[in-house]
């Protein structure tokens, strides 16, 4: 019986703990110093804006653990002998290991601005983040989030449902740019302001002023602006927490590296998740380090077939991601960049005239086969999509068989047949046929 240990018990190591005890008889230790139970961690948000409580973001009962076998320990790991499989705890006896699985997520980024470490500063990531928004929120009336992300729109959506003011300071021309298109983008500034945010683009944060006990008072922009505000939340990334191993022989480089098998370059030592940064990306549309939920557990489920005895190599498949921007649901299937590439792209844009709604689909100039789909304020199916791309559906088949993608509510209106008189327009010479139908009441053409 081989001694497992996890260190992390996100969505990344917590899934390999359950995959694991579904197919062996292994001991099995998780280390957290940040709870007792996993929890949902993208459940955060809805904590603090009282849609749930804690209680309702975890998945399973705290019984489940014991009942499972898996052990679970709240404490800090401070080093790690991978020379004699052991590792240093802060507050229990060292602990050894036959394997080992290091999923130890991200911290948010600090870039070494002055005040950076005062009180009421902040990311989003942790437990300990909500309980320090909570502390604060009651005497904070202005909060100034810095960055243009995920994290951010979520920590402004957050202040705002309590009537605390939110600014945003972004660096770049338009919100998550460098993400998405130019006009989802605007898109996303528009809804920001339509909620009275402040968004300030196109400024950089220079310094965290202090109030003289310790916390936060206001922020120095570079252009010289100062913005009084009793909450700084840092959202300008986030990055592998990885310092506690930086001593050790283990290969670093933003992450922890690993080839397709999570394996690192210590015998029986394994990274998945936020930590984790491959080698070689395992797709030709994915990323070195993949920092989101969904992939954190598949990372996990399939460590668990090799650390079984089955060894599987990670074959993640088509990229997809979706979020909300407040009131605005965004999805992608796919890679999309930020900025088309007209030599190899053809794009296919619509939005509604509400400006709250858009469909993008790209194709591949080359063969006009679909690349990736995004969608915003329109609800798309993930295993339509997926199929669409995978299989490398020809332009004309999407068009005309894209009202399957749609999983808007009944009663919704459907709005594929204004992008198919787009592909008409466009191929005037071979037009799809049109046929106008009526579903649940409404015309769709």
């Amino acid at each position: 019986m081989k001694r497992i240990v996890i260190i992390g018990n996100g969505i990344s190591g917590i899934t390999a703990a359950r995959h694991i005890r579904k197919h062996s008889d292994d001991a099995i230790t998780v280390i957290s110093a940040e709870t007792d139970h996993f929890f949902s961690r993208t459940a955060l948000m809805y904590i603090y804006m009282g849609h749930m409580k804690y209680e309702h973001t975890k998945p399973y009962e705290d019984f489940f653990w014991g009942k499972n076998r898996i052990d679970l320990v709240r404490d800090y790991v401070e080093n790690v002998d991978f020379s004699s499989k052991k590792l240093q705890l802060r507050n229990h006896q060292p602990l050894e290991y036959d394997v080992l699985i290091l999923a130890v997520g991200s911290k948010p980024n600090k870039f070494g601005w002055s005040g950076q470490d005062l009180e009421a500063v902040q990311g989003l990531y942790s437990y300990q983040d909500l309980e320090s928004m909570e502390k604060y929120s009651p005497t904070t009336k202005h909060a100034v989030i810095v960055g243009g992300g995920l994290i951010g729109i979520e920590m402004g959506e957050m202040f705002h449902t309590r009537d605390i003011h939110v600014t945003f300071i972004v660096r770049e021309k338009s919100f998550w740019n460098n993400v998405l298109p130019a006009e989802e983008s605007e898109m996303v500034n528009r809804q920001i302001r339509k909620k009275g945010m402040t968004l300030m683009l196109e400024s950089e944060l220079e310094k965290i002023l202090d109030d003289g006990n310790g916390r936060a008072s206001g922020v120095i922009t570079k252009e010289g602006e100062q913005i009084d505000c009793q909450f700084v939340g840092l959202t300008v990334g986030v990055s592998p927490n990885i310092d506690f191993l930086k001593a050790t022989e283990l290969e670093l480089n933003r992450g922890i590296k690993v080839n397709e098998y999570f394996e690192t370059n210590q015998p029986d030592v394994y990274a998945i998740g936020d930590c984790a940064e491959f080698h070689e990306a395992p797709a030709g549309d994915r990323k070195p380090i993949e920092q989101v939920w969904y992939t954190g557990r598949m990372h996990g489920e399939t460590l668990a077939q090799t650390i079984c005895g089955n060894k599987t190599a990670y074959k993640p498949g088509i990229w997809f991601n979706s979020a909300k921007f407040i009131d605005l649901e965004y999805q992608v299937y796919g890679q999309i960049g930020s900025k088309p590439d007209e030599e190899n792209e053809e794009h296919f844009y619509w939005e509604h005239k509400d400006g709250a709604k858009s469909i993008r689909l790209v194709f591949h100039k080359k063969d006009k086969t679909l690349k990736g789909v995004n969608v915003m304020g329109v609800r798309y199916r993930h295993e339509v999509c997926d199929k669409m791309i995978r299989d490398k559906w020809p332009m004309k088949k999407v068009f005309q068989e894209l009202d399957k993608a749609n999983f808007d509510p009944e009663f919704f209106k459907h709005y594929e047949g204004e992008l198919r008189k787009m592909y008409n327009n466009r191929y005037a010479d071979e037009p799809l046929k049109i046929k106008s139908k009526k579903r649940f009441g409404i015309f769709n053409f």
